[in-house]
């Protein structure tokens, strides 16, 4: 790993993968809570993770640099499921990708447990990783000016859900109901770092 200051009380500790950022944050996630962290934010991004709000960032750089990452604890809390109508205009084209039926590809998706990896891009958007390296595909040669809300798409190794609609260039399998953004609900956003996702196929692809 490596730690850069980000102007006075920051710091980007920057990882080797995804899987050890979202190791890297379930243990400082852990520090926190016992006391032994004092720091405002702990955000997680693709291979990196923000911490602001540090007294010391530069003693934090050296033993966070120095000390191994146990591995991200099993999360208790039970997964979110979300239903989804595997409906999307590009399921026929990731079928083909994946050289499966549409039908195929809604039972991986489905028998998959995901994770949110962290989350940006709008309010509510999060980057769910746990398909297999085989099922990554290439997001679309020509984004579209408008993604509806509640779209179930791939991109690279992430799954995700636009919480409303605006223009992405991932590709479409599915449509949800579900609500992943909500600002008169505490938290306003449904998935958050962290926690564990299933999709819930209803009708028939």
């Amino acid at each position: 790993m490596r730690a850069l200051p980000v102007g006075d009380d920051a710091l980007l500790v920057e990882t080797a993968s995804g899987e050890q950022a979202q190791a890297l944050h379930a243990e400082l996630l852990r520090r926190r809570a016992e006391g032994s962290l004092a720091v405002r934010e702990i955000v997680p991004a693709a291979r990196t993770v923000l911490l602001d709000g540090l007294a010391d960032p530069l003693r934090w750089a050296s033993e966070l640099t120095s000390s191994g990452v146990p591995p991200a604890p099993p999360r208790a809390r039970e997964p979110i499921e979300l239903p989804v109508r595997y409906d999307g205009p590009d399921l026929a084209e990731v079928a083909a990708h994946w050289r499966v039926s549409e039908h195929e590809v809604a039972r991986i998706h489905a028998g998959t447990e995901f994770t949110v990896a962290f989350c940006g891009f709008a309010p509510g958007f999060g980057y769910l990783t746990g398909l297999p390296a085989r099922y990554d595909v290439p997001r679309r040669a020509t984004p579209r000016t408008a993604v509806p809300a509640g779209a179930v798409a791939l991109a690279g190794p992430y799954t995700g859900v636009y919480p409303r609609s605006s223009p992405g260039g991932w590709q479409l399998i599915g449509t949800t109901e579900a609500v992943l953004w909500d600002h008169a609900r505490v938290p306003a956003a449904l998935l958050s770092p962290g926690a564990r996702v299933r999709f819930v196929p209803v009708g028939e692809p």
